[in-house]
């Protein structure tokens, strides 16, 4: 799964990786070294034909479900064409970018937090689904998520899910309204970066706390 961010650099810086450097801002988030859901958080779509950086709510949970299907922060890879995500999948692709996000292993009461970053220390281009109109109810309601899929080739020491990340040239073809849902799909499960893309590090446990910032937050530990 994917339920911490590392988010430190600012929306401008990651936008220019991909390329866009006349994107629309409506975004005011401020960098963070540790981003929980239930936050607005810079996203990259393209709406109108026009690229754009909004800042959108992390979660989400369709008008019409309330009482019927939780607010979620994450959206299975291979659950993205059932009747809940089809219509997100076709109109509200989009991009969560990162500098890395956070796991946590052992059992209760005493878990270790990890960072996980790309090796080479690109920014991650995080696969999402928003819906970027309004609410009437509660916020979750134009809000986003982040796509997972199975962490298999060493990563299941972590955990069992991962975000689908693509380097920044397919992510921006991901956002792309000319691809068709089916195409998009293919495009997720055939470019999403390898588990040897990644690497990992053991973080102090102050990460824990949805309000601790700072450098420290990301930086390796030694056990």
């Amino acid at each position: 799964m994917c339920g911490r961010l590392d988010q430190s650099q600012t929306a401008r810086y990651y936008a220019s990786v991909i390329g866009w450097l006349d994107a629309v801002y409506d975004s005011e988030s401020e960098p963070a070294y540790n981003v929980p859901p239930g936050t607005y958080r810079p996203v990259l779509h393209i709406q109108d034909g026009e690229r754009r950086v909004d800042d959108v709510y992390w979660s989400y949970q369709a008008r019409w479900a309330k009482g019927k299907v939780p607010v979620t922060i994450n959206a299975r890879l291979d659950k993205l064409d059932n009747r809940y995500w089809r219509g997100l999948l076709k109109t509200g692709r989009a991009v969560v970018p990162a500098s890395g996000w956070y796991e946590w292993t052992g059992e209760k009461g005493s878990k270790q937090p990890w960072h996980i970053h790309r090796k080479d220390g690109a920014p991650l281009f995080m696969l999402a689904l928003a819906n970027f109109g309004s609410f009437t109810e509660n916020r979750a309601e134009a809000g986003f998520v982040i796509v997972t899929d199975d962490a298999s080739g060493g990563m299941l020491d972590i955990h069992d899910r991962r975000p689908v990340v693509l380097a920044a040239q397919d992510a921006e073809r991901w956002l792309d309204p000319a691809l068709s849902s089916e195409e998009a799909l293919a495009l997720a499960r055939s470019t999403a970066l390898p588990p040897d893309a990644f690497a990992w590090h053991e973080v102090s446990t102050q990460v824990n706390r949805a309000g601790a910032g700072g450098t420290g937050v990301a930086q390796r530990i030694d056990n």
